[in-house]
This record gives structure tokens, C-alpha cells and sequence, in this order.
């Protein structure tokens, strides 16, 4: 019996020093005392003598450097360069170019929640809050939605120059080049705010482009003084108009292999001979390049004379081409899911330019990649993530209102539970977006260039509202797919799937990015692991690996023991952050951090450079990591919103959601682990008492649904600076709302009109006669009948769709179709 109870004590010393983490020497040494009290009080010395035989063979080779070293750490990491996954040029450079922010303590498997609530809120300037409620609300203003995509085809001449006119463009730029120079977190409102307009589809990607992967952002990064002096200020006030070139028909997603190139070589240019190039490429999808006077261009460089030097290969180049040069092809059109934004083909066959095009001159001749992957991961944190969300807030505060508005079998739809699961969804992935926009946007402007962070924002906000504007149609029916200048909701349906696949398609983004680079980037050691075996000084390289080694194993130990004892215990008693209301979320990601953490190395272990092949197990671990980000931003801005109670049941909508799709991933990733007996044992360890993690309630969702069709603070927090328009009050947002407020206001009187009809007060069927029929029974007081009559207006307004006369709907005549090129889509 004594044994038996020292065995217990055994495990859970171990477990307890696990759990805490602490260093080997602390192991030692408490294990040792732990041995030595069991042998004072054993009564069995032989097997105490065999525990300390065990202990000796253990922990002695462990805490002797020379001998750990030798017969350890070095056949490991010899093992470790085996398994090493080969990195291309692009891969490597991909994981150089970004930094670590939150993602990284959801590796850890123990996050600082302290350093999650002191990162600072961001804040708008009076100069950034005035710019997005004057030019900002006037260019929506401007911008009538069916005439842009039904008719026009563009912006009108004067939206565009009001554009200009208010540096739209210039909002990266700094202040001494003309610009504007705000945060990236006003950038982002700008973009949300947009997004959230009617013809945010199209308004979006001309004001988007140029503040995000293009020629202002390289040029203020790695331009030579003479090109920022030049370009820096003609773009700011939209002088010159960029584009920039990158996707190619045989590369996409795959942007490494653009087979566009430049050769060096002598030519004419401007009556003298010089070194200059010979650009070739083909692009498509490149917005702006119908109208831009300056076209960015990404290719590969050769020099085969040798003109430059030996090397014949230079790599990626960028550079900037005046659109007007003599072979630069651009003006045709691609129609992009009926938003008819500026996009299509460019494309030119042995173009002369000189070196001094290329950004940065000469010095920066191969340095392309690395330019793209430094800015992208700044770009794709901001512009896709805030126009998705701007749609999504606009859909719900668009729905919410049509549920109140819209009555069937006499009672708002919305009280129906159908449309309240459509609504409850609406309600917490808009949540869940702004939030991820927010928080993901103030990393830029706390210094990050969050490579892994800017990927699942990418992914999952365009995701998530892309699925908010299929439950908005479901919500609207007949009268969201009926399209004209009275459907404020289709379009935005329509040019979803714009974002999904621009910037990087959303599934490679989760197939190949997230953890593909998350692995490695935010891992607390592997990083420094594969710099430490590829160390050319084999002594440093092994006092580097050693030092690692151990510390990862002890990070492992952790996760495990953790993830144990938190799969019992639901992570109670594990650390929170201040806001106590927030403990139980904070909790469950504790332990989702570890399990993310233990399984991880798993997969990373048993499958070792062929993991990166292994797309789907890969896929399931980004999705853990993206849902504890997600969750973390949730959580960040219940706080900075000032933690109102009422708002929580938004925020365990989205926890719940987040921590069931977090156990699906983690149940993927273990039946498909290709190691059983590493499954089994990671899942005892994730799992102990099975599945816990349950979807969002009807409950909960019912009272989300409540809180999208109820006006006040909760639904403005929920959908915070949505364009309304203050001169265009009969139609759209503000429309919408009038209608909501009076429904809501006549909310009596529709009862009372309903009992009426029942015991046969009022006998007539149609609604508006209804109304006469029950002013005339004295059933209505004048007043009554006046609101009555003025609700039914307004209802009208918004449930009428719009019916064209033939010949408005017959397309112009046009030449046939034409190919532009051999090989671009036109």
C-alpha cells in the first residue's frame, strides 16, 4: 500500500514540475529529496536502490555538460539535421521578413494575458476622426452603386478627383512628401468605413491599392532619394496613378515563379546608349493598371554578358514603369464579380528601360522577394481585413433591421428562430472581425510586421464575411437577389469571393501559410534550432543546440503535463487576466495554447520536413492558432470598449464558436496523424475526458440575435463607424434604420391592429386598409393612424424591389471580345 502511495507522490511531483516549467537543476534537486524521503520511510531498500539507480541514469548524464553533450545533445542534433525541411530562397526569405506579435505567445502553450491587456488600444487623431467623417462620408456620398456597376462601369469623373483632391491615396504617405502619414490603425477605419458603403466593392480596391502593396510603400521603404523626391508627392495627390504587377497566368499564389524578366543589356535611351534592361511580362488582375500612369513591376533579372558582373541569375527585381513608355500595354478591362473597379491585364515584350527604374537603383537588383515579403505582411494586415469588415457591419446592421421590419404571419421575422441562428452568426463573426481588424491594424502601428498575424487575418475575416453575406441573403430572401438601386445588400454578395482570393487564394493562405510559417516563425525554439544546426562552427553550433535542446524538451514536458491537467480541470486555477468576467475564456485558451503547443511538436517530430507537405494536418494546426488569435482579439476588445456587460454574450458567441472549431482541428490533426501510437498519446494527454468544447447555444444566439435588432449601444459597438448617409435618407442605411426605429415605435399599435383583425374589428386583408378600416373603427386616434400610415411607408420602401422596362436591361452594343494578349485574361 505504501508503494502505491509513493508512486502516486512520484507522478504527481513530476506532473507539478512539469506543469511549472521549472529548470532541470530544480528538477534534480526535488526529485532527489523526494527519492530521499521515500527511502528514510520505505521499508523495501531494494527498491529504493533501484529508484536511485534510475535517478542516477537519468538526471546524472543530464546535469554533466561535457557527457550531456557528447552522447546526447550531439546524436540529436545530428538527427535534427536529417530531418531538417529544405527551405527554398523564397521560404527562407518569407520567414526572415516578418515578426512575431500575440500569435507568438499562443505557441508558448502558457500565454502572458498580462502583456496582451498592457499592449496600448489604438486611438484615432482629431485629424484621422475628421478625415473619416468628412471626406470619407462625402465620397461615399458621391458614389451611387447601380450607377457604378450597372451603368457607368467607374467612379465618375468627379469622385475620382475628389479622391485625389483629399489624398485618398496619400494616407501611407508621410507628411513631408505631401501625404497624410496616418496609423495604420486610421488606415484601417478609412478602409472599414468604405467597405461599409454601398459601392464599397468598388470605392474599396482604388482607395485600398495604393496605400498597400505598391509602388508608395516600396518607395518609402527602399527607394533611392531622387524617386521618393519625384514619385512621394505626384502620388499623394494623385498625380501619378499606381499599379503594381506581380500575379502573372503561371504564377498566382505561387508569385516565386513569375516568369516575367528583365535582361540587361546596352540600348538607346533618350539619344544616348546605356546599360539598360529588356522587361517582358504578362500580367492580369492588376488593379488600377487600366488608369495608371506608373506601373509597378515585379520580375526576374538575367545578365547574360555579363555587363553587370559574373552572376548571370540576379533575382527578383522591382521596378517602376511609366505606363506611357513605348511597349507598356495597359486599358483593357477584367470584370471582376460584377464590381466593376479598375483591374486588368498589363503586358510588354522587350521593353528598354534603364537601371535607374528600378527601385532602390541598382543596389536593390535582386532584392525583390525580399522587398514583396517585408511590405506584404504590413499590406495584407490591413487592406483585405478592414474592407471584409466594413461589409460584414454593414450586413448586419443592414439585417438586423430587416428582421424588425419585415413581418410575417404578423410578427417580425426576427422573432423566429430560424432567422435568429442567421442572425446570432451575423452578429458574432462581425464581432469577431472588427475585432481581429482592430487588433491585427495596432500591431503595425506598435512596429510589428506581422507575417503570421496578416495571414490569418487575411483568411479568416475575409472568410467570415464572406459567410455574413450568404446569411444576410438568406435573411432578405426574394429581396436580396432581386438586383437594382433598392438592394443595398446583393452586390456586396456578389464581390465577396474578390477578397477571398486576391492577396494570396484563403486555401493555400490556410493550407500552406499559417502554420507553415507559424511553425517555425512563432515557435519559442525552432527558429533558433534550424540557425543553430545550419551554424557553420560545429563547437558554437553545438553550445547553441544544447542550450536549446533542453529547453525545448522542458517546453514539451510542459505542454503535456499541462495539457493534462487542464483537460481535467478546464483550465481552473490557471492564470487570467484583471477583467474576471473574462476568466473562464482565458482559461480554456490556456489550455488550447498547450495542446496547440504538444501537438504541434508532435506532428513536427513524427513527420519532419515532410510535415510541410502534409497540407491538411498543417491546415488543422493554422486553424488552433487562428482561433486562439481570434479569440485573444475578441477578448482585447471587450476591454477597450470598456468591458460593458451587456456586450459579453457577443463575446462568448465568438469564444464558443472559436473553442469548438479549435477541438474539431484538434481532433483532425489526431486521427490523421500518421504515428498511431503519437496519436493516442497526445490525445489522452489533450483529450482525457473527451470533447468538451460545445457550439454557441440557442440560447446565447437567440440573445445575440436580439442584441443585432435592438438599437442602441450594444449594436453601435457592434458596428462602429457603418456609412449611413446624411443626404441620401430614402434609400440604403438610413433607410433602413427610419423604418427599424418607427417598426419598433409602433410596436403597440401593430398588436393592437393585429387583435383587431382577429375579432373581426377590422375584416379587410391588405395592410393598408387595414390601417383605414381600424382608424375608421375608432380602433386609431388620428395620431396613431398617422404613425400607422407613415410605418407603412417606410416598411414598403425597404421590402420593394425594383423592376426594370425591357429595353434598361438589354446590354449596349460592343465590338466582339478580344484577347488581349497570348497569354492574359483580358
Amino acid at each position: 500500500m505504501l508503494a502505491v502511495l509513493w508512486i502516486v507522490i512520484f507522478l504527481a511531483v513530476v506532473l507539478t514540475l512539469a506543469y511549472q516549467r521549472v529548470s532541470l537543476i530544480t528538477a534534480t534537486a526535488v526529485i532527489a529529496v523526494t527519492l530521499a524521503v521515500c527511502t528514510l520511510t520505505s521499508t523495501g531498500w531494494g527498491l529504493a536502490v533501484f529508484l536511485w539507480l534510475v535517478f542516477a541514469a537519468i538526471f546524472a548524464p543530464l546535469n554533466i555538460t561535457a557527457v550531456r553533450k557528447a552522447w546526447l545533445t550531439r546524436p540529436a542534433l545530428d538527427l535534427f539535421r536529417k530531418v531538417l525541411p529544405t527551405l527554398s530562397a523564397t521560404e527562407r526569405t518569407a520567414l526572415d521578413a516578418g515578426t512575431v506579435y500575440w500569435e507568438g505567445e499562443m505557441f508558448s502553450g502558457k500565454p502572458n494575458w498580462r502583456r496582451l491587456e498592457e499592449l496600448p488600444p489604438p486611438e484615432l487623431s482629431d485629424e484621422e476622426q475628421a478625415f473619416l467623417d468628412g471626406p470619407v462620408q462625402t465620397l461615399l456620398d458621391m458614389c451611387d452603386e447601380w450607377q457604378i456597376t450597372h451603368k457607368d462601369a467607374d467612379l465618375t469623373p468627379e469622385a475620382w478627383q475628389y479622391i485625389k483632391d483629399n489624398k485618398f491615396w496619400g494616407m501611407i504617405i508621410p507628411r513631408q512628401y505631401g501625404g497624410l502619414e496616418f496609423s495604420a490603425y486610421a488606415h484601417s477605419c478609412v478602409l472599414a468605413k468604405v467597405g461599409s458603403g454601398p459601392a464599397g466593392g468598388t470605392v474599396g480596391p482604388v482607395v485600398a491599392v495604393p496605400n498597400s502593396l505598391g509602388p508608395a510603400e516600396l518607395l518609402m521603404h527602399y527607394g533611392t532619394e531622387e524617386q521618393k523626391n519625384h514619385y512621394l508627392p505626384r502620388l499623394a495627390v494623385g498625380d501619378e496613378i499606381p499599379c503594381f504587377g506581380l500575379t502573372s497566368p503561371h504564377a498566382g499564389s505561387d508569385a516565386g515563379a513569375i516568369p516575367d524578366k528583365g535582361v540587361v543589356c546596352r540600348g538607346t535611351w533618350k539619344g544616348e546608349e546605356v546599360v539598360g534592361m529588356k522587361l517582358t511580362w504578362d500580367k492580369r488582375y492588376i488593379t488600377l493598371a487600366p488608369v495608371a500612369t506608373v506601373l509597378g513591376l515585379a520580375f526576374k533579372m538575367y545578365d547574360p554578358d555579363g555587363l553587370l558582373g559574373d552572376q548571370k541569375a540576379l533575382g527578383v527585381t522591382c521596378a517602376l514603369i511609366p505606363t506611357d513608355t513605348e511597349g507598356c500595354h495597359t486599358g483593357r478591362r477584367h470584370f471582376p464579380s460584377s464590381s466593376p473597379f479598375q483591374n486588368g491585364p498589363t503586358w510588354g515584350d522587350e521593353v528598354f528601360v534603364p537601371l535607374s527604374y528600378i527601385i532602390g537603383g541598382q543596389p536593390m537588383i535582386g532584392q525583390g522577394w525580399r522587398m514583396l515579403m517585408e511590405c506584404l505582411s504590413v499590406g495584407r494586415s490591413i487592406s483585405l481585413p478592414s474592407g471584409s469588415t466594413g461589409d460584414a457591419i454593414s450586413n448586419a446592421r443592414l439585417t438586423g433591421a430587416y428582421a424588425v421590419i419585415r413581418r410575417q404571419f404578423n410578427v417580425s421575422i426576427g422573432a423566429f428562430e430560424g432567422i435568429q441562428e442567421a442572425l446570432a452568426r451575423i452578429g458574432g463573426k462581425t464581432y469577431a472581425c472588427e475585432s481581429v481588424r482592430r487588433f491585427t491594424a495596432n500591431a503595425v502601428d506598435l512596429g510589428e510586421k506581422p507575417s503570421v498575424a496578416s495571414a490569418i487575418a487575411k483568411y479568416h475575416v475575409t472568410t467570415m464575411a464572406q459567410e455574413v453575406a450568404k446569411d444576410a441573403m438568406d435573411v432578405h430572401a426574394g429581396k436580396a437577389v432581386m438586383m437594382g438601386p433598392s438592394n443595398p445588400i446583393g452586390r456586396s454578395f456578389q464581390a465577396a469571393p474578390v477578397n477571398i482570393t486576391v492577396e494570396g487564394a484563403n486555401i493555400l493562405t490556410r493550407s500552406m501559410m499559417i502554420f507553415g510559417q507559424g511553425a517555425i516563425r512563432c515557435h519559442p525554439y525552432v527558429l533558433d534550432e534550424i540557425a543553430a544546426a545550419n551554424n557553420s562552427d560545429r563547437a558554437a553550433a553545438l553550445d547553441d543546440f544544447d542550450r536549446l535542446l533542453y529547453r525545448h524538451i522542458g517546453h514539451d514536458l510542459a505542454a503535456a503535463a499541462r495539457s493534462l491537467v487542464m483537460g481535467l480541470t478546464g483550465g481552473m486555477g490557471s492564470a487570467v487576466g484583471k477583467t474576471k468576467e473574462l476568466a473562464p475564456y482565458y482559461q480554456a485558451m490556456n489550455r488550447y495554447s498547450a495542446n496547440l503547443a504538444l501537438l504541434a511538436d508532435i506532428a513536427m517530430a513524427t513527420l519532419g520536413g515532410t510535415l510541410k507537405f502534409r497540407e491538411s494536418l498543417s491546415a488543422r494546426l493554422g486553424d488552433v492558432l487562428s482561433h486562439l488569435y481570434i479569440a485573444s482579439a475578441t477578448l482585447k476588445r471587450f476591454v477597450e470598449d470598456g468591458a460593458h456587460a451587456e456586450d459579453l454574450p457577443l463575446v462568448q458567441w465568438v469564444c464558443e464558436d472559436a473553442f469548438a472549431h479549435i477541438e474539431i482541428a484538434l481532433a483532425g490533426v489526431l486521427r490523421h496523424l500518421p504515428s498511431r501510437p503519437a496519436a493516442w498519446l497526445a490525445g489522452g494527454l489533450i483529450f482525457p475526458l473527451g470533447r468538451t468544447a460545445r457550439v454557441p447555444s440557442d440560447t446565447l444566439g437567440g440573445r445575440v440575435a436580439g442584441l443585432v435588432q435592438t438599437p442602441g449601444g450594444v449594436r453601435d459597438r457592434l458596428t462602429p463607424r457603418c456609412y449611413i448617409s446624411q443626404t441620401k435618407t430614402t434609400q440604403g442605411g438610413a433607410l433602413f434604420e427610419q423604418a427599424m426605429l418607427a417598426t419598433l415605435d409602433c410596436a403597440g399599435l401593430q398588436k393592437t391592429l393585429v387583435k383587431a383583425c382577429k375579432d373581426a374589428t377590422v375584416t379587410v386583408d391588405h395592410p393598408r386598409e387595414q390601417i383605414e378600416a381600424a382608424a375608421a373603427a375608432g380602433v386609431f386616434n388620428d395620431e396613431e393612424a398617422d404613425r400607422m400610415r407613415q410605418l407603412y411607408e417606410l416598411q414598403m420602401a425597404v421590402i420593394r424591389v425594383d423592376d426594370f422596362d425591357p429595353s434598361e436591361m438589354r446590354a449596349s452594343r460592343h465590338e466582339p471580345h478580344q484577347v488581349a494578349n497570348s497569354g492574359a485574361d483580358a
